[in-house]
């Protein structure tokens, strides 16, 4: 099973744009001597395909359609969160999901994380202040990255913070945004969870850790378009008493230009990306439709 998960990057990176948009225009240019009119709408269905797959109009689109819309918490529910006054005992907790780990970062020669692991983090350190709730950040190493050793007892994560030091280069994102978060962000993390490599593991691994912490009420974050296939893990994952609040960060709103929101970007590719990779998760998951 190990090593079928494992491929999962591989596979992934296979059917996400540009690939398919670029397999389409090298079919088209190796018909066009055979079958001319054949290749000339391969190739234009190809350069098509890629233009709008790299534009943010088109991922806007695609998210609407194949991804349930998550709204942001609003002031009232924030205010909502805050612990009662005099309460000692946390039961409700901030996690925040890992969103990439960069092995050794040539500008440090650290590990860190990557920038959508760093405005996830960001995110939930600024709603930890905003209602004074614990934090838990949530990560070890993904699919495509050697994995850092599981704890030995009874296959439990890590309870408490790990030193960073003891895994040598293995070391997990988790434990990447404790540092950050308390070295740059000035912020504490209650828990890490040093183990996960997919979403389905940051739930399973995540709620057994908080569980046995008495947490009973999960502030999850991580971005919109990933919030859908976390909230469903998480929720499978828990029981009954377990409550879960989405708290999806990272929407942007159109540009205000219908002509920039159709032109290719970085930022348009990336968002295709996004939304397509979590639709084919969610269908892996069983989970179907917006």
């Amino acid at each position: 099973m190990d090593a079928v998960e494992s491929l999962k990057p591989l596979l992934t990176a296979l059917v996400l744009p540009p690939v398919p948009g670029l397999l389409l225009m090298l079919g088209g240019a190796g018909l066009l001597r055979r079958r001319p009119a054949g290749g000339a709408l391969m190739l234009a269905l190809g350069l098509l395909l890629s233009w709008l797959c790299a534009t943010e109009g088109f991922g806007r689109a695609l998210e609407s359609r194949l991804l349930p819309v998550i709204a942001p918490l609003d002031a009232a529910q924030r205010a909502a969160l805050k612990p009662p006054p005099g309460s000692r005992a946390a039961t409700t907790a901030i996690v925040v999901l890992g969103g990439g780990l960069i092995e050794r970062a040539p500008a440090t020669g650290e590990a860190d994380l990557k920038p959508r692991a760093f405005d996830r983090l960001r995110y939930g350190v600024w709603l930890a202040r905003q209602t004074s709730l614990p934090l838990a950040v949530s990560g070890g190493r993904g699919w495509a990255q050697p994995r850092k050793p599981a704890p030995s007892e009874a296959g439990k994560p890590e309870l408490q913070p790990a030193d960073p030091g003891q895994f040598g280069t293995e070391i997990s994102e988790a434990e990447v945004a404790q540092r950050v978060a308390e070295r740059d962000l000035r912020w504490p993390v209650t828990w890490t969870e040093t183990t996960s490599r997919d979403t389905r593991e940051n739930a399973l691994f995540t709620v057994a850790l908080l569980r046995a912490q008495g947490v009973r009420h999960i502030v999850l974050v991580t971005h919109a378009w990933h919030m859908p296939r976390a909230l469903h893990h998480f929720q499978a994952a828990g029981d009954a008493d377990l409550r879960i609040t989405p708290a999806p960060m990272g929407q942007e709103p159109a540009s205000g230009s219908p002509l920039l929101d159709w032109m290719p970007s970085n930022e348009g590719l990336s968002q295709v990306r996004d939304v397509l990779r979590e639709a084919l998760g969610r269908v892996a998951a069983g989970q179907h439709g917006p």
